[in-house]
């Protein structure tokens, strides 16, 4: 953050105890998530994110408490994002890119037409060479 910024940062955080301790729980996530994407080691990345559940527990913030609830059933999955390099986001990125090109295709009248145009836009994008 440049100064101004830095300024603004801290004034809001002298404005509410919600805000500052939110604030804080956010900075604590942002720390473990990139300690966590640099460490090989699981079971240390998971005993962190528990100390993680138990600040987020002392606080007791409502929109973080929900926050918890959603990572916890989904806990596994967050975990197994770490210990393999693969994602769907590029598959993901084709699938909005082609419901973009949906909307925008009102009045095509054939669906080979709009299919042939979906191919045609993604067959630039090297399909199968990125895995995220």
């Amino acid at each position: 953050l440049n100064e101004k910024q830095l300024w603004e940062l801290n004034r809001y955080r002298s404005l509410s105890p919600l805000l500052k301790s939110a604030h804080e729980l956010k900075e604590a996530y942002c720390e473990w998530f990139d300690w966590a994407k640099t460490s090989t080691d699981m079971i240390e990345i998971k005993e962190r994110l528990s100390l993680f559940y138990r600040k987020v527990i002392e606080r007791d913030i409502p929109a973080f408490n929900q926050v918890m609830k959603t990572m916890k059933n989904w806990q596994t999955e967050i975990l197994n994002s770490f210990a393999f390099g693969y994602s769907n986001g590029f598959l993901e990125g084709i699938n909005n890119k082609t419901k973009v090109m949906k909307r925008n295709a009102y009045g095509y009248k054939r669906f080979d037409r709009f299919r042939a145009k979906i191919l045609l836009a993604i067959k630039y994008k090297k399909v199968g060479l990125h895995l995220g």
